[in-house]
């Protein structure tokens, strides 16, 4: 068995929506990004990549690369599904902490839900998509940043 667990973080400026976890989320933040800046896609990306020892985000995808300007993020995580190091693998579960004031989350987390177990797939039973406030506190809690946690759960193919 593997674990992997994913972190990431962006800013928010005033705007008219964003992705997170496959979903256009519509609100008057927009990410401030080089990719489509899906902070959950980013997490999982990441904890994918820790499970099987094969890097991180930054070093598979860096953001000094003009050819992931702009970039849907699924199409990281499509990428490093089909890694050699992630051949020997079967994913079990995943799970995700979305950290926001704003926008408020709740209505969106089923489509999160239903996109992320389509793409992974997996059945819905194995996919967590939570979503907390910071309280206040910090630059998440003024709203100005949105994360994501993500872990994951892989066990060797039979």
């Amino acid at each position: 068995m593997r674990v992997g667990l994913g972190y990431d973080i962006h800013r928010l400026e005033p705007g008219d929506g964003f992705m997170l976890g496959g979903v256009r989320i519509a609100c008057a933040y927009r990410v401030i990004a080089h990719s489509d800046g899906d902070v959950v896609l980013h997490a999982l990306t990441d904890a994918l990549l820790g499970a099987t020892g094969a890097g991180d985000i930054g070093e598979r995808f860096p953001d000094k690369d003009e050819r992931h300007r702009g970039r849907p993020s699924h199409e990281f995580i499509r990428e490093v599904l089909a890694l050699p190091e992630l051949m020997p693998w079967r994913l079990v579960n995943l799970d995700v902490n979305i950290i926001a004031q704003q926008p408020r989350l709740d209505a969106h987390k089923p489509a999160m839900r239903a996109y992320l177990a389509e793409l992974f797939r997996l059945m819905p039973a194995r996919v967590g998509v939570k979503a907390r406030s910071n309280e206040g506190l910090d630059a998440i809690g003024s709203a100005q940043a949105i994360a994501a946690q993500a872990v994951v759960l892989l066990e060797p193919k039979a």
